[in-house]
């Protein structure tokens, strides 16, 4: 029976090819993308769930400041995870994780800089599934001289070769010997260091090796007795059922009560899973994304549904005497709908195989596009999982109505010609059609609206110049020997200047609330975003100095303040602003001048308060000024300096500025780009159903058209005849769809500090362009039939 059943179906397919043809175009279309995008929606929900006690693992942050200084600290003081290790009875382990820029890394004449590095606690391979592949899990790091390497940095040094015993060189001198190998990392972690070194080496040469602590005045022995510096991730793995809420306030009590100028320090716990998706204060940070495309993927797939649903149904009518015939020699209404199920699932067969070729050939630029490393794999529980979901909605959705509606017809009144489209079937269709113009027009205005707030976030001016910028993080050579290498720099006509910071300006720095300044309220918990630069650092930037004047480069600027514009409101200062006394932790000085506020971050976030200090000896970021033109020259001129300094080999790495600022809306990019792919394909789908309809339309009103054309009926009145119904239909869709693409896109512009206003212009260009692409698509089969001959229709008929 099953097997007379799909015999049938596909003689059915072939009779009708041009319908066939639409539906399978379309449920093909909508699976590939439905299914990529869904597939990249689990991977992004899956992240760290590998770890076996990642339901147990918390981040642990800080919230600080007020005001505008409010913002959340990921890296918190070092003293925080033995005090939760030790006395609070809950925690049973915790770890931290200190990072830094690239790991120059040699062995032999093999040389490389390895990014991903860091300082980390044994715990790291306990409370982590991260087992080692080579070396002692319980022992990672017998001394400070030990580091563990992924498998991947293992090969790049030592090919098929042991890594375990041998020593390689990191930095100009170091000699570290590898004492494990982890595994490469899975695509889905959050952690992905390949270089892993032991916080006891941090501990020793930062504190035990020096001789006087942050403050001048009281050695520090070690790192855990160190309440001042926020630089360590910290995870605390905790037992189930653990209470949270109080786990976060006694860490904020001891934080307090050591270090009572920072009160209050409320302390934040996110769980290891959502590390990913959200901030630690639990706002979004990437789900809302997440969140935007599985909607829209399964809008894709509703859209190629809906199309099959339609012509389906539509075509009904055609089918009517073959229903009838069916019934008068003994099917049942059952046997009817499974004959109608098993048409569709043939086709959705036909489909989904299309589908999986093309998600084959396609998965490469996929995941070069989406950023991702996606295996698009039959074996993977995974991928099906996510099949099977896709497919069996998809094809309950498109399925189960125009089976039923197929199978209800009475056979004598269809036999004699006396049924007729029900007007619930048809006003059900036009419903479906706005639906999915609907959806189209909502894509198209997100895709305007996103296209033009990326265009603003790259071209609005941030309050600087950073054309023709390269910058890079200078060694300890270069750093003590600056002011030779600058002045050779300057020799070179391609190069106009030259300046050194401690961080990027285009990220957020160091902060710290332990500040006083005259007329600083009571309780006031104001945060400084922190910048040390040299005497050179505004002039080569044009920064514009509001009022006072910048650092001339003497001893006194030692003990000399900038704020910016942002600061001085925070701290509820008048003018005069300058010559107003400020300390920031242990140096108390002046402020000399205000620099107006400019952007040191992405739009995402408002300006913070800034303080710049003078302090040449934490600069370790050269930034260099050239020319569009003379570009290359400045590179080569620079590299010429890094070789000499560079003795290791270690390859220059350089950044421009502009390249960097693009680099902070990447992800923004990407989902412009995306939006566009998908309004694209919505417009597609939706234009096939819209033919496929067009063409039912012309079939069932041959005989109406040839008559209208013989009593002298235009052609132009002929098109408006079939073009009428379907332009009233996308005008109401259009009509639903901008208050709901108002309200989305106005709702995504809140996750940016600076944006656009949304003007009626962009739903005027959705609506004429969604407009126009659907007249043009119904006029095609409009235009066909009004100039057929009406003779030959008549006599047809």
């Amino acid at each position: 029976m099953i097997r007379n059943y799909f015999k049938t179906a596909w003689r059915n397919i072939l009779s009708n090819k041009f319908y066939a043809a639409i539906n399978v175009t379309g449920l093909t279309v909508g699976l590939v993308v439905g299914l990529f995008m869904l597939l990249w929606v689990q991977d992004e929900l899956s992240f760290d769930r590998f770890n076996k006690q990642s339901d147990n693992i918390y981040k642990v942050a800080i919230e600080a400041g007020t005001g505008l200084s409010k913002q959340i600290f990921n890296n918190i003081i070092a003293p925080v995870a033995p005090f939760a290790k030790n006395e609070i009875p809950e925690v049973k382990d915790a770890m931290r994780i200190s990072t830094f820029g690239g790991a120059p890394l040699s062995y032999k004449d093999k040389v490389f800089v390895e990014d991903n590095a860091c300082f980390t606690d044994p715990s790291y391979f306990s409370m982590l599934d991260f087992p080692l592949l080579q070396g002692n899990k319980n022992n990672p790091f017998p001394d400070i001289n030990s580091v563990v390497i992924s498998q991947k940095t293992a090969r790049k040094l030592f090919g098929d070769e042991d890594a375990v015993g041998k020593t390689i060189t990191a930095g100009k001198d170091e000699l570290l010997k590898v004492t494990g190998v982890i595994p490469d990392y899975p695509e889905n972690s959050s952690f992905k260091f390949d270089v892993l070194l032991p916080m006891a080496r941090y501990n020793y040469f930062a504190y035990i090796k020096n001789s006087t602590s942050y403050d001048g005045k009281t050695r520090v022995a070690t790192m855990d007795a160190d309440w001042s510096q926020f630089a360590f991730q910290t995870y605390l793995l905790v037992k189930p059922n653990t209470n949270v809420e109080l786990l976060k306030k006694r860490l904020q009590a001891v934080h307090e009560r050591q270090k009572p100028e920072d009160a209050p320090v409320p302390y934040l716990a996110q769980q290891l899973p959502a590390m990913h998706l959200y901030k630690a204060d639990g706002s979004d940070a990437g789900f809302s994304t997440v969140r935007t495309f599985a909607i829209v993927a399964l809008m894709i797939l509703v859209i190629a549904c809906i199309n099959y649903v339609n012509l389906s149904t539509a075509r009904s009518m055609l089918r009517a005497k073959e229903v009838s015939m069916r019934k008068i020699i003994g099917a049942n209404k059952f046997q009817l709908f499974m004959q109608f199920m098993a048409e569709t699932a043939l086709l959705f067969i036909i489909a989904a195989v299309f589908a999986f070729a093309l998600m084959y050939l396609l998965l490469p630029q996929f995941n070069s596009f989406s950023g991702k490393q996606i295996t698009f794999s039959l074996s993977n529980y995974n991928v099906w999982l996510c099949i099977a979901a896709t497919l069996a909605g998809t094809l309950a959705a498109s399925s189960i109505y125009p089976a039923l509606l197929l199978s209800s017809f009475e056979p004598l009144k269809a036999l004699k010609g006396k049924i007729s489209a029900s007007i619930g079937n048809v006003a059900f269709r036009r419903v479906l059609v706005v639906i999915q113009f609907s959806v189209s027009v909502i894509l198209i205005i997100g895709t305007i609206i996103i296209g033009r707030q990326l265009n603003f976030m790259l071209n609005k001016d941030l309050g600087y110049n950073r054309e023709n910028t390269l910058t890079f993080n200078m060694n300890d050579d270069m750093h003590s020997n600056f002011n030779s290498i600058k002045n050779e720099l300057l020799k070179d006509a391609s190069i106009t200047a030259v300046t050194r910071a401690s961080r990027s300006v285009l990220t957020g720095g160091p902060s710290t609330g332990d500040n006083d300044w005259d007329g600083k309220p009571k309780g006031d918990n104001l945060w400084f975003n922190q910048l040390h630069a040299d005497e050179n650092f505004i002039k080569f930037f044009n920064l514009k100095i509001k009022e006072g004047a910048g650092f001339t480069g003497t001893v006194a600027d030692s003990s000399h303040f900038l704020v910016n514009e942002t600061a001085v409101k925070e701290m509820g200062l008048h003018e005069p602003v300058v010559g107003k006394r400020l300390r920031i932790q242990t140096v108390n000085g002046t402020i000399i001048g205000v620099v107006k506020d400019f952007h040191f971050a992405s739009l995402h976030q408002t300006i913070e308060p800034m303080v710049f200090q003078y302090k040449p000896e934490s600069c370790w970021r050269i930034y260099i000024k050239t020319t569009n033109k003379n570009a290359q020259r400045a590179v080569q001129a620079t590299q010429k300096q890094w070789t000499t300094y560079h003795s290791n080999g270690i390859p220059f790495n350089y950044a421009f500025l502009d390249d960097s600022v693009k680099k902070l809306y990447s992800d923004d990019e990407r989902q412009s780009e995306l939006f566009n792919i998908f309004s694209a394909i919505a417009i597609v789908i939706s234009c096939l159903g819209l033919f496929g309809l067009a063409t039912y339309s012309a079939q069932v009103k041959t005989r109406e058209i040839g008559i209208r054309k013989v009593l002298g009926a235009s052609i132009s009145r002929i098109i408006a005849l079939l073009a009428t119904e379907f332009m009233v239909l996308i005008t109401i869709a259009i009509l639903i769809a901008v208050p709901i693409a108002w309200y989305a896109m106005n709702h995504w512009l809140q996750d940016f500090a600076y944006k656009i206003s949304i003007g009626w212009s962009a739903f005027l260009i959705a609506g004429f362009g969604a407009t126009a692409i659907a007249l043009t698509t119904i006029s095609i089969q409009s235009v066909k039939a009004a100039l057929a001959n009406p003779v030959k229709s008549l006599k047809e008929e």
